[in-house]
């Protein structure tokens, strides 16, 4: 099986994945740095530099990461400003070491060391923090970029980091307003435009604007800051998709042993995604000995689209029409189809609906009193998501009973790094000739999902001096102790959308059509399709139907955490000593509620409340050591135990049970409240050399034993407490569901480094590049009887390479930029469209971003900016296939998007 075989051609901007991590770390070790060989003689008196913009940005995260006593990495609010992304996302993901993964053209979540996002946990301030999936794992394009003041990484953790991830802990950060020297005010506004052009009802065009406040009152003890970001962007996507899994069934014409999909659709989406947030900090200050502070964060996420496709079924199921499908001259390499003519065929035009509400609500209010030589930090927080979704289709076909033709004939070729071609011999433009009605598939489905997540915690820390004994080693100690209680529930009723009798569209709910060219289809008409079912139709959704029980589920958390942390501060002769060393003590008490299905049992009463859970402790210690040697080199090393909880619809206690009427024998698929988290025991080491704050260059190694790991899989399971009164003649039977199981290793090396030219050479000022390269590898395979990817797969959320680069210029107010984000194939977690997390391969992907902008240092326009910007250069496509590279399952274009705005600080 040919995994990672990824042949297509490389993009533009070419980046060799040693040179990305490398080049600069070698060019700043064997060549002589500028600055430091100047004579001193020829020094000229200092003057007073004030550097800002993406230096300034740059400057401000490289000093966090050579301060910190853990290996991180950071952004500052002028890196992330002066590249205004969509989401927080896409500025995370070009640090070292992390990779996101894009869900409908965004980047939505994030890998940490090649481990997939449920590994990693979230933090606003500090705070965990909710989420609006039926997950832990934080949906960053709800983050507007504007809003956030910085964003550290932690790649090691320490006793005093509660809410910590085994992969790494996001720290998103909002400003305080008594660090400004005084008010600042700033309003930025975008246009921007995507590539693809309108799509049936969708406009091409959107615009964000964004505008904050930060002023200072009482003589400075008093300081408030506030944030406001609108977004409304196009949702425009040329896809290709087909069914999965590929099968080698019994098909006629098709040679047997082959492997084909049962179906293929090419689909153009239209709609719009709107966003607005709002960042609220009341600082606090009346002396020096006691600091408050009230932060507040609120977002508003809502999108809706749909989904104008031609789907046709292949694998023989036309309605029962005669004559019956076949595959004519099919032409198979490899084992797998790859083109040929399939006739009897009766396609379907479908309009596939989604609306979506996501809001946010976090608060918090931390207070901080220092004492003669101790002090205490106070921390109350709440945050709340909630999720509710619409999911309709409608589907038409042309009409069997007109006298005209209506079964098809259609041409295939398949093509991997590309769009199938997908040649009909009807026509399917004509709206007239289509007809909702009760067709191959139905007339139509809907659902509606909604989750809710609650979350509430406290937090108590004492920073105490220690024994005059320990002072040559430690600076202090941290005592402290957090509790959270967390609820996340999930409702999705579901049902069919109903029509009494076949009927074209109206015109009134007709949009432009659209085109399917880039696939070889042509043109098919769009319509609006929940207003086609306000018209024409029922729909009644229901959550009390057997195979939708399981779909219904509460899980609770309680967590008490305590821990101690020894501060390092210490010299070994010429060589520095930093760092800290503890241990943290979690104790969990995790319940779920929910229903099952007990189809033995007779009607009425087959519907049965579970209630179950479990609680357990883990003592996890750390130590975190930064050596300091001359010439400003660091040589770190981390040893920690580290955990990461199992995904909240894991721990769903509800189940489908069934009694088999033949053996007897009892079986159930469903979730485990049962389930202990993932843990690992952690050793990370690096070497950091600085240049002052101006460059750095690194190179980490990570290790990580994987002690125990989840995994789908079909188990022994006693079913006493279900069995009593029923048909069963046994206890034990089959369970699929998570599981814990052996766990593996996880590896890898990263090169990064950043550094502005001007060091090397007083020609190259201005210039400056900044790159990373990690290369992991993992012993961990996957066995999930829930997929279409067989067995021993790769471990989710894992590319062998990923690869930043970023090249600026900057000087006398001009500014440009150029970066690029690069990954080799993984495993990704994708949602289909019975809403449950599917495993597919993922091609590797390359975005490259642009932009230009100049900025006024003087006169009456100063500090008055204007900017041009380029998401997605290249309009690089997302693929996925089966872990047979042949076998394609979507292939997704989003276009590029372009920018212009213009931004004002006073």
């Amino acid at each position: 099986m040919s995994i990672f075989a990824n042949k297509r051609n490389s993009a533009a901007f070419q980046l060799s994945p040693v040179a990305a991590g490398c080049a600069v770390f070698v060019a700043a070790l064997a060549n002589p740095v500028y600055a430091q060989t100047a004579p001193a003689a020829e020094a000229a008196p200092m003057a007073r530099v004030t550097v800002s913009g993406i230096r300034r940005g740059i400057e401000d995260a490289i000093s966090v990461k050579k301060d910190a006593s853990s290996i991180v990495e950071a952004i500052s609010a002028e890196d992330i400003g002066k590249l205004p992304d969509i989401s927080i996302a896409e500025s995370i993901s070009r640090l070292p070491g992390l990779a996101a993964q894009r869900v409908a053209g965004r980047a939505q979540v994030i890998s940490v060391r090649g481990l997939s996002p449920d590994f990693s946990t979230t933090l606003l301030n500090g705070r965990e923090q909710v989420s609006t999936g039926d997950n832990r794992s934080v949906e960053f394009d709800q983050y507007p970029s504007e809003l956030m003041s910085g964003v550290t990484v932690y790649k090691t953790p320490d006793a005093g980091l509660v809410g910590q991830g085994l992969s790494g802990t996001i720290d998103m950060q909002t400003v305080r307003p008594l660090s400004f020297p005084g008010r600042t005010m700033s309003v930025n506004v975008r246009g921007e435009k995507n590539s693809l052009g309108s799509i049936a009802n969708a406009k091409s065009t959107g615009n964000r604007f964004s505008a904050s406040y930060i002023d200072q009152f009482a003589n400075r003890t008093i300081g408030i800051a506030l944030g406001f970001a609108h977004m409304e962007a196009p949702v425009l996507e040329q896809q290709t998709g087909m069914y999965e899994p590929w099968k080698t069934d019994a098909r006629s014409g098709l040679p047997s042993g082959s492997y084909a999909a049962d179906g293929i659709k090419a689909v153009a989406k239209s709609g719009v995604t709107k966003r607005d947030g709002f960042m609220g900090v009341l600082q606090y200050r009346p002396t020096k000995q006691w600091t408050s502070i009230v932060d507040v964060y609120a977002s508003q996420f809502k999108s809706e689209d749909t989904a104008n496709q031609l789907e046709i079924n292949l694998n023989g199921w036309n309605g029962g029409f005669k004559p019956e499908v076949n595959y004519v001259n099919p032409v198979v390499v490899d084992g797998s189809l790859s083109g040929g003519t399939v006739t009897s065929v009766y396609p379907l035009v479908r309009g596939m609906y989604n609306k979506r509400k996501d809001e946010i609500r976090a608060a918090g209010w931390s207070n901080t009193f220092k004492f003669a030589n101790w002090s205490l930090f106070a921390d109350l927080n709440y945050s709340h998501a909630k999720r509710d979704e619409l999911s309709l289709e409608n589907n038409t076909q042309l009409n069997p009973l007109g006298g005209s033709a209506f079964l098809d004939s259609v041409n295939l070729r398949y093509a991997s790094g590309g769009y199938p071609s997908i040649k009909t011999g009807l026509n399917y433009s004509d709206p007239n000739t289509l007809l909702v009605r009760d067709t191959i598939y139905g007339s139509g489905y809907g659902k509606v999902p909604k989750v809710e997540d609650e979350l509430t915690g406290f937090k108590l820390v004492a920073s105490l001096p220690v024994p005059d004994m320990f002072e040559k080693v430690f600076s202090g100690v941290d005592i402290g102790f957090n509790y959270t209680d967390r609820s996340k529930k999930k409702r999705q009723p579901e049902g069919p959308t109903l029509i009494a009798n076949p009927t074209t569209i109206s015109s009134d709910l007709q949009y432009a059509p659209v085109d399917l060219g880039f696939a070889g289809v042509g043109m098919i008409p769009a319509w609006n399709v929940p207003g086609v079912v306000a018209k024409y139709m029922s729909f009644k959704p229901v959550d009390d139907l057997d195979y939708l029980i399981t779909k219904a589920w509460d899980v609770k958390e309680k967590i008490s955490t305590s821990f101690v942390k020894a501060n390092i501060e210490a010299e070994l002769g010429s060589v520095s000593v930093r760092g800290n060393v503890g241990v943290q003590v979690q104790r969990t008490d995790q319940s779920s509620q929910s229903r099952y299905v007990d189809k033995s049992a007779v009607a009425g009463k087959q519907f049965k409340d579970v209630d179950d859970g479990k609680s357990y402790t883990d003592v996890l210690p750390s130590m975190n050591l930064a050596f300091g040697f001359d010439h400003q080199q660091t040589l770190r090393f981390a040893l920690a135990k580290q955990l990461a909880r199992p995904r909240v619809d894991q721990l769903r206690s509800a189940f489908e049970f069934d009694i088999d009427k033949t053996s007897f024998k009892p079986s159930a698929t469903g979730g485990n409240a049962k389930l202990d988290p993932w843990r690992a025991n952690a050793f990370d080491v690096s070497y950091e050399k600085y240049f002052d704050k101006k460059a750095y260059v690194a190179v980490a190694g990570f290790y990580k034993k994987l002690t125990s790991y989840i995994f789908t899989q079909s188990k022994d399971y006693d079913f006493s407490a279900f069995t009593s009164g029923t048909i069963a003649k046994q206890v034990t039977g089959n369970y699929t569901a998570p599981y814990n199981g052996q766990g593996g290793t996880l590896k890898g090396l990263e090169f990064s480094g950043s550094m502005p030219l001007e060091l090397l050479s007083k020609s190259l000022s201005g210039f400056g590049v900044q790159a990373s390269a990690t290369f992991s590898s993992s012993d961990i395979k996957i066995n999930d009887p829930t997929s279409s990817l067989g067995t021993n797969i790769t471990l989710p959320g894992l590319s062998k390479r990923v690869t930043n680069l970023t090249a600026y210029y900057e000087k006398d107010g001009f500014e440009t930029r150029v970066s690029q984000r690069k990954r080799s194939d993984f495993v990704g977690e994708i949602g289909n469209f019975s809403n449950d997390r599917a495993l597919r391969y993922v091609v590797g992907e390359n975005v490259i971003d642009f932009q230009v902008g100049y900025t006024f240092n003087e006169g009456s326009m100063k500090d008055f900016g204007l900017l041009v910007q380029v998401n997605n250069l290249t309009n690089s496509a997302y693929e996925t296939y089966t872990g047979v590279r042949s076998q394609q399952l979507e292939y997704q274009k989003y276009g590029r998007t372009i920018l212009m705005g213009a931004s004002y600080k006073f």
